[in-house]
């Protein structure tokens, strides 16, 4: 996809959402949602509030690269979950969809957000963390899979990041569903009263086992 449409300049294509996958912004939300702490849940959270502030300098890389112009712009899905491909009955993949997310991004966030959902074993609100489990064979293939028709066009840095961004957007994931907890369940429509903490749970458990798996 972002092969294909890499002959169009991102700045022909309007952002559909700003700062959608933007750290810094998704961290000032966080912040700004335990400081009024509407109902009081801040202290049921401490755990998840001190794993967010010990990564938050490295998940700022690559906002940071982009900032020095090391990562170059290009049109993004932006919303790579596997169910956002149609597949035929032999399990060919025939197009991508739910194209409303379209818009100029970095190719990381794509990667990164496939790996987050197709490498992980589990549900996205698995309660039971001992359930969550990483795919290196997942990882491994895809990354064959995105580089043989990316590698042509991405740069060296790009290219080093991609790990990197599988952290990212599991990490974005899971801060934007603790703030929603926070903050009262406002955004995300729940089907119980912590199910916004189950799923950033089941989002850092995630992190954590990229983390252990990095090298």
């Amino acid at each position: 996809f972002i092969s294909d449409l890499g002959d169009m300049p991102a700045s022909e294509i309007f952002p559909v959402i700003p700062d959608f996958h933007s750290m810094e912004m998704r961290y000032n939300q966080f912040r700004t949602a335990l400081g009024s702490d509407p109902l009081g849940r801040s202290g049921d959270v401490r755990g998840e509030i001190e794993f967010v502030t010990s990564r938050i300098k490295d998940m700022l890389v690559i906002p940071r690269l982009e900032k020095e112009g090391k990562l170059p712009l290009r049109i993004t899905h932006n919303d790579t979950k596997l169910n956002n491909v149609l597949f035929d009955n032999e399990d060919n993949a025939v197009c991508v969809i739910d194209l409303d997310t379209v818009m100029p991004g970095l190719s990381l966030y794509d990667f990164g957000d496939t790996i987050r959902t197709a490498a992980n074993t589990a549900e996205e609100d698995e309660a039971d963390t001992s359930r969550i489990g990483f795919s290196i064979p997942v990882f491994t293939s895809f990354s064959e899979g995105f580089l043989k028709e990316t590698l042509h066009f991405l740069n060296p840095d790009e290219i080093y990041l991609m790990p990197l961004s599988a952290r990212y957007m599991t990490f974005i994931m899971g801060l934007r569903f603790l703030t929603d907890y926070i903050a009262g369940d406002v955004y995300y429509s729940i089907h119980h009263p912590s199910h916004n903490l189950v799923r950033s749970r089941a989002q850092f458990r995630l992190v954590e086992l990229m983390e252990e798996k990095h090298d």
